[in-house]
């Protein structure tokens, strides 16, 4: 290792020091022990540093000094380690989707809405107490009603507990009964509060077998598809709800009628 090499291993080292307590607040949730710097004035292990005590200390004040006079650069290298962090995650998101094509492009026992021989696809991941999917509950639909060549496919995604899954269980088991659309949509937009009770009170007053509709819900088909999009949404990174998937483009959060179109065009731009 040069000379060069050292001392901006140090300088780095010393910035790490100053910067620590930011980074601690900006990523708290990063896992514990995952931060390590090297101790200010001490050779990482195997190097053999070319000053002296007296000049590396003399060093090191400057440093400070210069971070001290100039904090922004603090900030700025946090930016700049969020933007790139957030560029790999994007990377990673489009590689799984890539990879993982078939497995987004299959419907399992739910119907494919808007134009089933569409030549684009939106995917949705969605939870049905999640506030943000409800307001945009109509967006894939309308968009491709708009369209016309546009194929919807709705992942049923209970991420925010007990009452989120007994809601995606009975969906899917009206899927069963050839009443998923219907149901799907009087339970984004009727239902105020979905639960165990406002659920089964739906499935009553559109007339479903209810029997029939209890033992789909406890059914291998249900569990496995909602096992199947639980595992894919984590393979592709998707951590909240609602997510909209066009193309090799992956779209978190309540998105525009705008947005969504800009990826349906990009996407058959791409081929």
């Amino acid at each position: 290792m040069t000379a060069l090499a050292r001392l901006f291993r140090r300088l780095l080292g010393t910035l790490a020091l100053l910067a620590l307590p930011l980074l601690a607040l900006t990523f708290a949730a990063a896992p514990a022990g995952a931060q390590q710097s090297t101790p200010t004035g001490s050779a990482a292990p195997g190097d053999a540093s070319p000053f002296s005590g007296q000049e590396q200390d003399a060093i090191d004040r400057r440093v400070r000094a210069y971070i001290l006079d100039n904090p922004e650069i603090i900030m700025q290298a946090v930016q700049i380690l969020r933007d790139r962090q957030e560029q790999q995650a994007e990377n990673a998101r489009r590689q799984g989707v890539r990879q993982h094509a078939e497995a987004l492009r299959d419907s399992g026992p739910l119907p494919v809405l808007g134009n089933p021989d569409g030549d684009v696809t939106i995917v949705e991941f969605f939870d049905y107490r999640c506030p943000y999917c409800r307001q945009v509950s109509n967006l894939a639909l309308a968009t491709a009603k708009a369209d016309g060549n546009v194929r919807v496919i709705y992942k049923e995604y209970p991420i925010l507990g007990p009452d989120s899954e007994f809601a995606s269980r009975a969906a899917i088991a009206a899927a069963m009964q050839g009443e998923y659309a219907a149901f799907h949509k009087a339970l984004m937009t009727e239902v105020q509060t979905v639960n165990q009770d406002s659920v089964m009170r739906l499935a009553e007053m559109m007339d479903l077998d209810i029997a029939q509709l209890k033992a789909d819900m406890q059914s291998d088909t249900v569990t496995q598809t909602i096992q199947r999009t639980r595992q894919l949404g984590q393979q592709l990174r998707i951590n909240g709800t609602p997510a909209f998937i066009v193309g090799t483009e992956v779209a978190p959060g309540a998105i525009s009628r705008d947005e969504l179109e800009k990826m349906i065009a990009q996407a058959r731009q791409e081929g």
